[in-house]
C-alpha cells in the first residue's frame, strides 16, 4: 500500500458545521467613517466622524476577536483608525494654526487710545 502525502500548500480541512467566513459591515463603516473625518479634518468639522469612527473600530476589531477568524475585515479597521488618526491631526492642525494667526494679528494691531501727535 501507497501513501500519498497531503499537499503542502492545501488549506486545512474545515468542520462541516463551521460557519462560513463573513465580512464585517462594522469594518466598512469604520473605514468610511475615517475617510470623512481625514478628508474634512482640515475644516475641523472631521472630528465627529473620526471620534465616531474610532470608536466603533474598538466595537468592530472586539466583535471579530469573539467570532474566532469567520468575521473579516480587520484591515479595513486598521485603514479605517489610521485615517481617523489623520483627520483629528488636522484638525488640531487647523486650530495650532488658526491660533497662533489670530495672536500675530493681534499682537500687530494697535493698542490704547491713539492720541494725536504733540499731545501730552
Amino acid at each position: 500500500m501507497v501513501t500519498v502525502p497531503a499537499a503542502a500548500d492545501a488549506p486545512p480541512a474545515r468542520h462541516p458545521l463551521d460557519p462560513d467566513p463573513a465580512p464585517s459591515t462594522k469594518a466598512r463603516a469604520v473605514f468610511a467613517l475615517g475617510l470623512v473625518g481625514f478628508l474634512s479634518g482640515a475644516f475641523v468639522g472631521g472630528v465627529i466622524p473620526a471620534t465616531v469612527a474610532l470608536l466603533l473600530a474598538r466595537q468592530a476589531a472586539r466583535d471579530a476577536y469573539a467570532a474566532k477568524g469567520y468575521l473579516t475585515g480587520s484591515a479595513w479597521i486598521r485603514r479605517g483608525r489610521r485615517l481617523a488618526w489623520a483627520g483629528i491631526v488636522l484638525a488640531l492642525a487647523t486650530l495650532v494654526v488658526a491660533t497662533i494667526a489670530g495672536l500675530l494679528h493681534l499682537a500687530s494691531s494697535p493698542s490704547g487710545p491713539d492720541f494725536a501727535p504733540g499731545t501730552d
